[in-house]
């Protein structure tokens, strides 16, 4: 091969090859724009493309069973289709929950929302009680559970009570109503002050839910609390006027970390029952007309351990009674199977007082009236959460 060949040879390479680029850069998609992380707010949280706004999505699969012959987790009383004889019957649910949260820094402060939607299918006793069966299966609707916004400590919307989400939950049982301690369900406006030393207080105006609980003017519903956490653990108290009733009611909650894998707690509850009537013998009366002292007579109380067997188990212990010798005991133990993915099996007694104990009707009238019952009842849990 001749010089002159291969020079030729080599233009007609660096031809071919500029062409293709060419060809490759006419045909090329435009620039990709990748989804950001935000991880300034925590795992899961993303950029919304073009805006300085972080938003997380998350929720929950659930599949509860259950069984039990008086009210322990809302146990099912019905009757058989072809005799019409008085018998129970599985509680079944599954509950799919959808949240999302959206953060945002602002030069007012920090600027949040949160939404929480819940739908529903299974079968439950409709109130008053066992002598109106929801017997069968069905879907129970939507259920808006939070659509709040916040900006710096100020928050405005759908939430829960300040009167429970103040001092927390009473336990991680799943059943941790046996003795009822607060409504949940009101719009607030609300301020919450943390002064980022371990103390931090909360106001709350709220607007309550059902017959008995929503306000009948243009007086709100009033929730104060205060807080104090300190490495072990925290002591935190709540008051709350219901302006219907124009009655008080309050809890002290104390929490202690015991070790890194024990932790207690005990809350006691007192409320006022209020212009309704002051003997707290009362069988209508003491049932909690209102929307914060919904325990039975004055007082009631609530205690707990948590306690890790290892990075997979744990088991979850409640105790509670009021003045109306109500009382219940719940204890579980949890399993993650895998990251994501829990199974808790749980065991439920009650014991009902004279006049009964279980959330009252929110048509605003009937209570069921069980007289001295024991029940013992149980609950399996799926729950897979992303």
């Amino acid at each position: 091969m001749n010089v002159s060949s291969l020079l030729l040879g080599s233009v007609a390479a660096l031809i071919s090859v500029s062409v293709a680029r060419a060809a490759d850069e006419d045909s090329a998609p435009g620039p990709i724009e990748y989804v950001k992380v935000c991880d300034v707010y925590g795992s899961g949280y993303f950029h919304i493309p073009d805006t300085e706004t972080c938003v997380r999505i998350g929720g929950y699969i659930r599949y509860d069973v259950g069984l039990s012959d008086v009210r322990s987790y809302d146990g099912i009383r019905t009757s058989d289709v072809r005799t019409g004889e008085a018998q129970g019957t599985w509680r079944n649910n599954t509950r799919f929950t959808f949240k999302t949260w959206t953060r945002q820094e602002t030069e007012l402060g920090a600027l949040k929302t949160y939404t929480e939607t819940r739908v529903n299918f299974g079968n439950h006793n409709a109130y008053p009680g066992p002598e109106s069966p929801h017997k069968y299966s069905f879907n129970s609707g939507v259920k808006l559970t939070s659509a709040w916004i916040q900006l710096g400590g100020l928050r405005v919307g759908k939430d829960e009570s300040a009167f429970d989400t103040f001092t927390g939950y009473a336990g991680n049982v799943l059943n941790n109503v046996l003795v009822p301690y607060g409504d949940f369900d009101t719009n607030v406006a609300q301020y919450y002050f943390d002064a980022d030393n371990g103390f931090s207080a909360l106001v709350s105006l709220e607007q309550g839910s059902g017959v008995v609980g929503t306000i009948d003017s243009h007086v709100p519903h009033v929730v104060f609390g205060v807080k104090q956490t300190q490495g072990w653990g925290a002591i935190t108290g709540v008051i709350a006027r219901d302006s219907d009733y124009e009655a008080l009611a309050g809890k002290l909650r104390v929490d202690v970390n015991v070790t890194d894998d024990l932790s207690l707690f005990g809350m006691f509850g007192y409320g006022s029952i209020g212009n309704l009537n002051d003997d707290p013998t009362n069988a209508v009366a003491a049932h909690g007309r209102g929307f914060y002292k919904i325990w039975s007579g004055n007082w009631a109380f609530w205690a707990g351990a948590t306690y890790t067997l290892n990075e997979k188990t744990s088991f979850n212990l409640q105790v509670s009674g009021d003045q109306l010798r109500n009382s219940g005991l719940a204890a579980n133990v949890a399993y993650m199977v895998v990251p994501g993915f829990t199974v808790t099996a749980e065991v439920d007694y009650a014991h009902y007082g004279n006049f009964g104990v279980g959330t009252l009707d929110r048509s605003g009238v009937n209570w069921t009236h069980l007289g001295k019952k024991n029940s013992l009842g149980g609950i399996l849990r799926f729950q897979s959460s992303f």
